[in-house]
């Protein structure tokens, strides 16, 4: 059960990678795009911006919006996401600084010798080996399991929805902005201390091993691709219930964290463009405590168009 929030956490937060970009004909939308993710319309003061929920891989190349999200994101002045996708310096740089131990250490010294145990044969399955990997801490150690998996699969980093956005900003010559940095996004793992992630990595593996981690990673993309409200919110059920690391680190840091703040930058980034069109992680529009919600008790009028 855990890896699969695992999977959504690499989903949400896009830690799979940072490929390099697939071409992409968007901006335009097809007759027969469908709907996918979720669409919120957001008015204050006469002014109405959106909220789309996104999702960190893709799959088969491009993803052209639906005629309803493709009007509203030609009708902002800028784009805004959670992260420029495009800054690969950027994200190399955080991943050394909280991804990697200090040269001459290793995860060896940092987890008991029956996980490494279990890690070994795990590695190899990805076709990977323990040398490849021990510079890495346990938390992405357990998400570049999750993320080669993915791969194997073709769900791609590189043909993720925001890179289908970004084209579109380009070619109607948007501002892009983002809520936050990768240096940030990464830094939330690394608060996890040395038993938590190897407690996150033990959760990963054993549900690599039985086989659940594709199946409900699978079923939230699925209900992404469909825009499936009731399995979006059946997949965010998933994320935060349970007493497991995973469970708690999600709903309390990677949901519960980020998300007041992500509403403040928003109505910030609203405020200083008055119509924007913003694309987070599907899982941060979902729940009470979701950007929606938390846009509503700031005095916005929210519409869920889809």
């Amino acid at each position: 059960m855990p890896a699969r929030m695992i999977v959504l956490f690499a989903l949400v937060l896009g830690l799979l990678g940072q490929a390099g970009q697939v071409a992409y004909a968007a901006g335009v939308a097809e007759a027969a795009a469908p709907r996918r993710g979720q669409l919120y319309k957001v008015t204050l003061d006469g002014k109405t911006s959106y909220l789309y929920g996104t999702i960190h891989v893709g799959k088969d190349g491009v993803y052209p919006l639906d005629a309803q999200a493709a009007q509203a994101l030609l009708g902002a002045r800028a784009l805004v996401i959670e992260l420029d996708i495009r800054e690969n310096a950027a994200f190399q740089q955080a991943m050394t600084r909280h991804g990697r131990y200090a040269a001459g250490d290793q995860v060896q010294n940092h987890v008991q010798p029956a996980t490494v145990q279990k890690l070994v044969p795990a590695l190899a399955r990805a076709g990977l080996s323990l040398q490849s990997v021990q510079q890495f801490k346990p938390w992405l150690i357990a998400n570049l399991l999750i993320g080669t998996e993915l791969d194997a699969r073709g769900f791609k980093r590189a043909q993720a929805a925001e890179y289908a956005l970004l084209a579109a900003a380009q070619q109607q010559d948007k501002a892009v902005r983002q809520l936050e940095s990768a240096d940030y996004q990464l830094g939330l793992f690394d608060t996890l201390d040395p038993r938590q992630q190897e407690q996150y990595l033990l959760e990963s593996l054993a549900d690599l091993d039985n086989g659940t981690a594709m199946k409900k990673s699978l079923a939230l993309i699925e209900a992404w691709n469909a825009a499936d409200i009731p399995g979006i919110e059946a997949a965010w059920r998933n994320a935060t219930s349970g007493n497991s690391i995973a469970a708690e680190f999600m709903q309390r840091v990677l949901l519960g964290k980020r998300n007041p703040e992500m509403a403040a930058n928003i109505e910030r980034i609203m405020q200083q463009d008055r119509v924007a069109f913003v694309g987070v992680g599907l899982l941060h529009l979902v729940g009470d405590d979701g950007l929606p919600q938390l846009l509503k008790r700031r005095g916005y009028r929210v519409e869920q168009l889809y």
